[in-house]
C-alpha cells in the first residue's frame, strides 16, 4: 500500500499553531493610537480667593459677650488677626467689637451668620463690602541704640510722623498712628536699629458718610 507521507511537506516546529496577535483596540473620538488625550484643567473658582475683611459687631456690654464671640471663631476654626472691643454707648450699654479676620467669601458669610445667631449681638457690618471705611491702628515702638542708629531712628520716626512718648539715654518709645500697612512699615525698618518691643491696639474701624454703622 503506498505510504501517504509527503516529504516536501513540512510540519511546524512545535506541531502546534500559535495564537494570532490582536491588534490594540482603537481609542474612541478617533484619537491616534498612542496618543495622549488632553486632561481638562479645572480651574479654581473665584470665590475661592483668601481675603481680609474688617467686621464690625455691636453687642450688649455685658460679661461673657467677648467669650462667646472668641469661641466662635476658635471653635470654627476661624483666625482673627486683629481685635478691638470698647463701650460706644453708656446710656444703652452697648459695646462695639471690631475685629479684621481672613477667608474665602463663603466662609466670611458663614461667620457673618453665625455672629448674627448670637443673642447678644444687635448688628453685624463687613465694612469692607459695606462701602468706605476709615480704619486706624495705633502702636507704640519701643527702640533701644545709641550713636548714629540712635539718631536713625528719629529720623524715620519724623518721616512716618511717630512722636516720641518717652525717652531715656539709651531708648525710645514711639507712638504711631495709621492703616496696617504703615505700621508694619514702620516696625520692619526698626528692627535693624535696636527694636525690642512692641505693643499694638488692633483696627479700629468707622463707616464713611452720614449713616451709622
Amino acid at each position: 500500500m503506498p505510504s501517504s507521507f509527503d516529504p516536501q511537506r513540512r510540519m511546524p516546529r512545535s506541531g502546534v499553531r500559535r495564537p494570532r496577535a490582536i491588534p490594540a483596540a482603537r481609542p474612541r473620538g478617533g484619537a491616534p493610537r498612542g496618543g495622549n488625550r488632553p486632561v481638562p484643567i479645572l480651574s479654581q473658582a473665584s470665590d475661592q480667593d483668601i481675603a481680609c475683611h474688617t467686621i464690625s459687631v455691636l453687642v450688649d456690654n455685658e460679661a461673657g459677650v467677648l467669650a462667646r464671640v472668641i469661641g466662635l471663631f476658635s471653635g470654627r476654626g476661624y483666625n482673627i488677626e486683629s481685635l478691638t472691643v470698647a463701650e460706644v454707648n453708656a446710656q444703652e450699654h452697648l459695646s462695639r467689637i471690631t475685629l479684621v479676620t481672613s477667608g474665602t467669601p463663603m466662609i466670611i458669610e458663614q461667620i457673618k451668620a453665625q455672629l448674627g445667631r448670637l443673642v447678644p449681638v444687635h448688628k453685624v457690618s463687613d465694612l469692607t463690602v459695606e462701602g468706605p471705611h476709615v480704619s486706624r491702628e495705633l502702636a507704640l515702638v519701643k527702640v533701644a541704640g545709641t550713636g548714629e542708629k540712635r539718631v536713625e531712628s528719629l529720623r524715620i520716626a519724623d518721616i512716618f510722623r511717630a512722636r516720641v512718648v518717652d525717652s531715656t539715654n539709651e531708648s525710645f518709645v514711639f507712638e504711631i498712628v495709621g492703616k496696617t500697612e504703615k505700621i508694619n512699615a514702620f516696625i520692619a525698618l526698626m528692627e535693624p536699629l535696636g527694636l525690642t518691643d512692641v505693643t499694638r491696639t488692633g483696627v479700629a474701624a468707622i463707616a464713611r458718610g452720614c449713616d451709622p454703622i
